[in-house]
């Protein structure tokens, strides 16, 4: 098989027609622009968590990891055993550490866990004790986000108190931003990469000696240099996905989008004026018009909060979403695109000629961001892959 032929995970390419496309070929790309931005000194984690975002982490951490990844970051023991599973042999960073009975698993898996609680680290203590490993852990400082961490202040116990553990070592430092991209909250920024460089001295001080400090996201990546460390943990701009997740600028990043989500009109009818379309009633026409069914929705994703706010890409033309978007269904108004037709491709995310909807696009019609539209994209959505750049 080429490179360039699409390979679809799911249902396969017959069947109903909707399903997401995903170019690892520009995975690669804003892999790439990441790499160049912040330098060959710094080294890269790539986040490929929620399954890399909805793209698939299997297949997406792959393909970065020929592209020279140095870490990954997943959120669950289990996402990094699919990871191992799929040949990928890079560490791995759970970035919500482990869960009860699941100290053996990190240690056999080689799974890298954040540790915030004494009695978690406690756990992979013996289990690398009974594996006859040293465990490798990142410590999380909470600098502000109030969440997930040990509190900055409470950093010099915490320390003290892992050095109890002869079997696991504190071989990184990280903390997370709460609100990098935004420009009116660059003094509480600095504050926390303060925070971070205090309670860092202060793991030093104590004895330990991390290898690899962490702070920045998509965000901070490109909007604080001094605050990248040893490493940078971009997840959302791999994806393409920047316009709700960078500060505004002028000059727009070389990234590109990964996902396009398509499906084809199931069904054309002329409706008459004065009647009304879809559960509730919600929309009146008030000319004659000449209305698609679409065989996607909320169910796979396609947001509820659409209805009769939403527009899709019809040969080329933009259609509104009209009515309310059901669980398997949507319907749109395609009376000005011409020659429509049953079986027209209609993009939901995508480019089709010179018209184009982006995931921040739906997220800003949705009320939401645009990591929230490419993870809610539903399982049953197959995933077709193609790698050429």
């Amino acid at each position: 098989m080429s490179d360039d032929e699409p390979v679809t995970e799911g249902r396969g390419t017959r069947g109903r027609p909707t399903r997401a496309e995903i170019d690892l070929g520009a995975l690669a790309s804003n892999f790439r622009a990441v790499r160049a931005l912040v330098g060959a000194g710094v080294r890269v984690m790539c986040v490929v968590k929620a399954d890399a975002y909805g793209h698939g982490a299997r297949e997406c951490a792959r393909r970065l990891e020929g592209e020279g990844a140095d870490w990954f970051a997943v959120a669950l023991p289990e996402e990094g055993i699919q990871l191992r599973d799929a040949g990928v042999g890079k560490p791995i960073l759970c970035l919500e550490g482990f869960w009860e009975g699941q100290a053996a698993l990190c240690v056999q898996a080689r799974l890298t866990p954040i540790v915030f609680r004494l009695d978690t680290a406690a756990a992979l203590d013996r289990a690398a004790r009974e594996a006859g490993v040293v465990a490798e852990v990142h410590v999380k400082i909470d600098t502000g986000m109030n969440r997930l961490g040990v509190r900055a202040d409470g950093a010099a116990e915490f320390a003290a108190r892992l050095r109890d553990f002869r079997n696991i070592r504190v071989g990184g430092l990280l903390t997370h931003f709460a609100s990098a991209d935004e420009a009116r909250a660059s003094e509480f920024t600095r504050a926390q990469v303060a925070r971070f460089a205090s309670a860092a001295e202060t793991f030093r001080a104590l004895g330990h000696e991390p290898v690899v400090e962490h702070l920045s996201n998509s965000a901070a990546t490109f909007a604080e240099p001094a605050a990248r460390g040893g490493m940078v943990r971009p997840g959302g701009v791999l994806y393409g996905l920047w316009r709700d997740v960078l500060m505004p600028s002028d000059d727009a990043p070389p990234l590109r989008p990964v996902m396009a989500w398509r499906t084809r009109v199931a069904l054309l009818k002329r409706v008459p004026a004065g009647e009304t379309l879809g559960y509730g009633r919600t929309h009146a026409l008030a000319r004659a018009s000449l209305i698609a069914t679409l065989p996607v929705g909320y169910a796979d994703g396609y947001r509820r909060e659409l209805s009769n706010r939403g527009r899709v890409v019809v040969r080329g033309r933009f259609a509104p979403v009209v009515g309310r978007v059901s669980m398997d269904l949507t319907i749109i108004d395609v009376t000005d695109v011409p020659d429509a037709s049953e079986d027209d491709e209609v993009t939901l995310i995508g480019a089709d000629g010179d018209s184009a909807i982006t995931a921040e696009d739906l997220a800003r019609d949705a009320g939401t961001i645009s990591y929230e539209i490419t993870c809610g994209v539903g399982a049953r959505v197959p995933r077709e892959y193609k790698s050429k750049v």
